[in-house]
């Protein structure tokens, strides 16, 4: 059973009835509306869409039914909160809030709740050590795994040496756009590059001084951090003061269609991280049109099928689906709980060949998840828009990040939430 738009009696029904026996459920806190509705739609509807695929075509996972239950949150903290809230008691498995904010404010919650939740590739990075945070995932990569891929991207293309070198870190000013001032401050130091920082409000049309700043001081790179109408008023102003494309370059959040396709020509060259690969060449999207869309139970239109965000949300529902099957074979029921599930993903791995059986050979990274690495190898590729073409383009690898900065980061991190927190480290 699939939800697109469920509204708050709908959830209280819900609750009212219970969990069905015969069904794994998997909440979606969604956007579809208020600022970043643009973003939060194709993410929801790839994230649904995949779990209809699987009950579909599968017959559900391992003979259970899946039902996503999906709430809206508008992208606001509070209401993300009252999503948990109201859906947690139904069987709920993993949470996937979509927001940095949110999971803030979910760690206690979800810990608590003996509830696990996957923040891929955002949300607090140093939950990738999982004996301080037992139940919050973020692999494959997290926000400073993509700063030190940024940085690295440029030492390449600059044989190496990049002391001297000028870089801007554009951010979201919020949790979210400050998550990587941290490592981007250490890597500073490390490489010798001089860092400016120019924070952008809520929701982010107004960046004329910040761009005027750039103008002047003449960074050799920048990097964005944003999210929503932000990521397009920055492509359109960094090409009106006529900056180069090449060495714009904006994590992850920051690198759909709906970034770049407003800015038209001038947005060509425009580079953006990515933890997934582009575009729909991969078997798994041949059987999304022939289960889903062409039978009429796609979440949305099923015109973004194929898009980075719609791909991100198919993604983080593929990662989830096998997830669940460990925990299946870990504890040897098909009907697992939330606690359980907690145990497949700390467990999970994804290898080359469980790819190719997927359907998607190559979509993501391998990687395997531990008690000691909830973040795995935290591993990115640089993609490139080509206006032309009007897609992106994975010009790299995924490759590492630097480890010997990150990994004493998060340490540092955890360490101080553990003492704030009175948790004792260790693995459950």
């Amino acid at each position: 059973m699939k939800f697109t738009k469920l509204t708050a009696i709908a959830v209280a029904a819900s609750m009212l009835a219970g969990p069905t026996m015969a069904e794994l459920v998997f909440p979606s806190l969604s956007y579809r509306t208020g600022p970043y509705g643009a973003n939060g739609i194709p993410f929801a509807d790839g994230y649904s869409d995949y779990f209809t695929l699987v009950n579909e075509r599968d017959g559900g996972i391992g003979g259970e039914m899946t039902k996503v239950v999906e709430c809206e949150t508008a992208y606001n903290t509070e209401k993300g909160v009252e999503c948990y809230e109201s859906t947690k008691g139904m069987g709920s498995l993993v949470y996937q809030p979509l927001s940095t904010g949110m999971t803030y404010q979910l760690i206690p919650k979800v810990t608590a709740d003996d509830i696990p939740m996957h923040t891929m590739g955002y949300g607090r990075t140093s939950a990738a050590n999982g004996k301080v945070f037992s139940h919050v995932f973020n692999y494959p990569a997290n926000y400073w795994n993509g700063a030190s891929v940024a940085v690295n991207h440029v030492l390449d293309v600059n044989g190496g040496d990049i002391a001297g070198k000028k870089i801007a870190l554009v951010y979201h000013n919020s949790a979210y756009g400050k998550e990587p001032i941290r490592t981007l401050e250490e890597l500073a130091k490390k490489h010798n590059f001089e860092l400016s920082l120019l924070a952008v409000d809520h929701p982010g049309q107004e960046q004329k001084s910040q761009w005027l700043q750039i103008r002047r001081e003449k960074p050799d790179y920048v990097f964005m951090w944003g999210w929503g109408v932000m990521n397009q008023v920055a492509i359109q102003e960094a090409a009106n003061i006529r900056f180069n494309m090449e060495n714009f370059i904006g994590i992850w959040w920051s690198g759909s269609e709906n970034d770049v396709i407003p800015a038209g020509d001038a947005a060509n060259g425009y580079k953006a991280l990515n933890m997934h690969a582009v575009g729909n060449d991969f078997p798994v999207f041949d059987d999304i049109q022939k289960y889903v869309v062409d039978a009429g139970k796609a979440a949305g239109a099923g015109d973004q099928v194929g898009t980075v965000l719609y791909n991100r949300g198919m993604y983080a529902a593929m990662l989830a689906v096998e997830a669940a099957k460990t925990a299946q074979g870990i504890h040897g029921t098909a009907n697992i709980t939330p606690a359980m599930m907690r145990d497949g993903m700390e467990a999970l791995e994804m290898t080359a060949d469980k790819m190719a059986g997927l359907g998607m050979a190559g979509f993501g990274p391998e990687f395997a998840v531990s008690c000691e690495n909830h973040g795995g190898p935290g591993l990115s590729s640089v993609t490139q828009w080509d206006a032309t073409a009007k897609s992106w383009s994975q010009i790299s690898d995924f490759s590492p990040s630097d480890n010997d900065v990150i990994g004493k980061l998060i340490m540092e991190d955890s360490a101080a939430y553990a003492a704030e927190n009175n948790i004792e480290e260790g693995c459950k």
